[in-house]
């Protein structure tokens, strides 16, 4: 046999093994993919994902034609998407055996435990996304070398992260983000060896130390709310840098922002919020033309800002609240004819609202001024702004009337004008705008009467007067606001622009939300971690504010507030249309004339009428509210018996009667009302309470318990002479005193009488 016919020979037997090995690899994904997907079915009994319907072991189809499942020219599995299957439980503990495998993509599941040893054998590994699970413990990936893409965002990963935690040699990761978790620990150099990443997400951890130094490859860096100390150093902007987006709020870093950012001409997005950064703001700046969001608020800049940033003209979105700017607002301000957004609240500017030349911007559509040191009459020039939606002047020192030319604006969404000394009436005017959500009026000198036309407001869902001289009725016309809000969320619900960027919003809904009021601690709670960009964002686009299943599940849409004014005569019964209302708060005003039972038809979480003058029964339709928590009719005019049909508020849990001389009866001994104690029901003479141990309020610490077999407990002397004189004082005095405040006083008298005839021994 010739030299070539061994050759030849051999090659065949050569292709021949290796055609073998293929097939029994081929094999070895197929079977390993079929034991993949019977422990998916195990751990997922429903709603199980695109595996659930790769075929079983004896099919013949190729793996490779299975949906989520990629190979390589050679036939071996080499991707693996399983994102969005709905896959519960642990994860997988052998894609190992997968011995092609280099992309791997489990995000969107509800994945928990912690990653398996494993995951590190996985040396081909090129691209691994864990992302938007439950997965916790520590985070080491360190022998994944190969690595070009990690993504282990929104999970539960915690402890410090480390040089051993990454790739030991991570030359060739590009996309690295641990967002969203609850890793610490120094990233001083983590990365300084990695040097081709161009994409870095480190945010919502609480990792400590220093911004690194610079990475010339890096084109988005994001560690934004974390504890990182220290300045920006000048290495963090080289020559040639190819940032385009830089997010460092909340931290705790200082100093001033190096000039050597005009170096980043490529930067379209830059914040700073939530720091302690001072002196001036760059220049360097106006070298950057293609920047479109610029968020500095919440820091210690002061001076002015840089003429250069004229030469921003892409510039849509600047925040530069909460820092120490003042005097007259910039003119440099009216030039930037490309803002949207316009943040210059919590400073302490003075004037120049109308010689900048802000109101004439074009495309604004948030102008947020509050919390500074205008004063003055609202600028009627506001009217002419072609595409202002959210007008937030609250809390400066505005006086005379609000302009009824406010009420050209049809497009306005957001009106807050609290806490200023504005007086005079409500303009008739403001009926006018279909699609206002967001009334603040609250904190002013206004009178009169509330316009009629208010009940134009179709959209209007957050309506505040509280604090105000208003007087006269409160219309009938007033249950038409909020009824149709949908066109509007609808409109901003098109919009993907969060309005709330940058975080700085909390002190607007501090003034719109109704805080310490059930449905709304949860929002207090966002608040306290300064997370307001969704909040605000879920408000104006029709998302409410969702309450946790587990408190209570239901969707805050809107509310009422008109407390603290002189409103009078009887609660309209057409209140009773206000469906998409959970809070409405009344007290503090002269209502009188009953409670109309119609109110019952709402879906309120907080009724509160007291201090007022509010007679009659206590309407029984009242127990058909089933999510009230909060029942407030104390101090008014109420009589007779409290229904029975209260017992059936099981969610009720702050309730309050007191002062309210004319009501009478027992107080049920079992059932909802039976969990309240004396704190209640204070001032209620005739009202007993069979269950406390006080026995009645008005007696003595000795009160004899009711007898038994169900007879009426009778009152002795002493309680009938008593019972006449508090009834006789009462009638006269609210005859002769509007004011709820005399109540008090009132029961007081009623009390020294009581007192005293102890005393005397009547």
């Amino acid at each position: 046999m010739s030299r070539l016919q061994h050759l030849l020979k051999l090659m065949c037997s050569v292709l021949f093994f290796a055609e073998m090995i293929s097939g029994s690899s081929s094999k070895d994904d197929k079977q390993l993919l079929i034991e993949l997907k019977s422990f998916l079915q195990a751990h997922n009994q429903i709603n199980r994902g695109a595996y659930d319907g790769w075929p079983e072991l004896e099919a013949e189809a190729s793996p490779c034609n299975w949906q989520g499942v990629g190979c390589d020219a050679s036939g071996r599995v080499s991707s693996l998407d399983l994102s969005k299957s709905s896959i519960s439980g642990p994860i997988f503990g052998n894609f190992s055996r997968l011995i092609g495998l280099t992309h791997l993509d489990l995000s969107a599941n509800s994945i928990t435990g912690e990653l398996p040893a494993d995951l590190n054998r996985c040396l081909g590994l090129k691209h691994l996304n864990l992302s938007s699970n439950l997965i916790g413990g520590a985070l080491n990936i360190s022998s994944l070398t190969n690595l070009t893409t990690l993504d282990v965002s929104q999970n539960r990963f915690e402890g410090a992260i480390s040089t051993g935690s990454l790739p030991a040699t991570c030359d060739k990761l590009t996309t690295l983000n641990v967002s969203s978790n609850n890793l610490g620990g120094d990233i001083t150099g983590l990365l300084d060896h990695c040097s081709r990443l161009q994409y870095v997400d480190l945010s919502l951890n609480g990792f400590t130390g220093q911004v690194p130094q610079g990475m010339a490859s890096l084109v988005q860096f994001n560690a934004a709310e974390n504890d990182l100390t220290g300045g920006i150093p000048v290495q963090m902007f080289p020559e040639g840098c190819k940032l385009e987006l830089l997010d460092l709020s909340s931290n705790h870093l200082v100093g001033e922002l190096p000039n050597s950012i005009a170096n980043c001409s490529s930067l379209t997005y830059l914040s700073l919020w939530g720091n302690g950064f001072g002196g001036q703001v760059p220049p360097g700046l106006g070298a950057i033309p293609g920047i479109e969001k610029l968020i500095l608020g919440s820091n210690s800049f002061d001076r002015e800002m840089p003429p250069d940033l004229m030469n921003c003209t892409a510039l849509n979105y600047l925040d530069i609240s909460n820092n120490g700017f003042g005097g007259e607002v910039q003119g440099l301000f009216g030039k930037l004819t490309s803002l949207t957004h316009l943040k210059l609240h919590s400073n302490s500017y003075t004037d120049g609202i109308v010689s900048s030349g802000i109101l004439g911007l074009p495309k604004l559509i948030m102008l947020d001024l509050s919390r500074n040191l205008f004063n003055g009459e609202l600028p009627a020039e506001v009217a002419s702004m072609a595409s202002i939606k959210y007008l937030v002047l609250a809390e400066n020192n505005f006086s005379g009337q609000i302009p009824p030319a406010y009420g050209q604006i049809v497009q306005l969404q957001v009106l807050d004008l609290s806490y200023n000394n504005l007086s005079g009436g409500i303009p008739a005017e403001i009926g006018n705008l279909s699609s206002l959500l967001v009334l603040m009026l609250a904190g002013n000198q206004l009178s009169g009467e509330i316009p009629r036309e208010i009940g134009n407001c179709t959209s209007l869902l957050w309506f505040n007067l509280a604090g105000n001289k208003l007087s006269g009725q409160i219309p009938a016309e007033m249950s038409g606001i909020g009824r149709n809000p949908g066109p509007t969320f609808a409109e901003n619900q098109k919009d993907d622009m969060q309005l709330g960027i940058g975080a700085n919003n909390c002190p607007s809904l501090m003034r719109w939300i109704p805080l310490g009021y059930p449905g709304f601690k949860y929002a207090e709670s966002d608040m306290s971690r300064n997370d307001c960009q969704v909040l605000q964002d879920h408000i104006l686009k029709g998302y409410g504010i969702v309450t946790p299943p587990a408190v209570q599940p239901c969707i805050i849409l809107g509310y009422v507030r008109l407390s603290g004014n002189l409103l009078s005569g009887q609660i309209p019964p057409m209140i009773s249309a206000m469906t998409n209302f959970h809070l409405l708060l009344l007290d503090g005003n002269s209502l009188s004339g009953v409670l109309p039972s119609e109110i019952s038809q709402l879906s309120l979480v907080v009724l509160n009428v007291s201090r007022n003058l509010i007679s009659g029964e206590v309407p029984s339709e009242i127990g058909q509210m089933v999510l009230l928590e909060i029942l407030d009719l104390s101090f008014n005019n109420f009589s007779n018996g409290l229904p029975s049909s209260l017992n059936q508020l099981v969610k009720l849990s702050q309730f309050n009667v007191s002062y309210n001389p004319l009501l009478s009866g027992n107080v049920p001994s079992a059932g909802q009302l039976s969990t309240f104690d004396e704190q209640s029901f204070l001032g209620d003479p005739f009202l007993s309470l069979s269950f406390s141990d006080y026995g009645r309020l008005s007696g003595s610490d000795n009160a004899e318990p009711s007898t038994q077999g169900g007879t009426e407990e009778h009152p002795d002397n002493e309680e009938i002479v008593v019972s006449v004189i508090a009834f006789i004082v009462f009638f006269f005095a609210t005859i002769a005193i509007r004011e709820h405040e005399n109540l008090m006083y009132v029961y007081c008298t009623v009390k020294c009488i009581r007192d005293n005839t102890k005393i005397y021994g009547l």
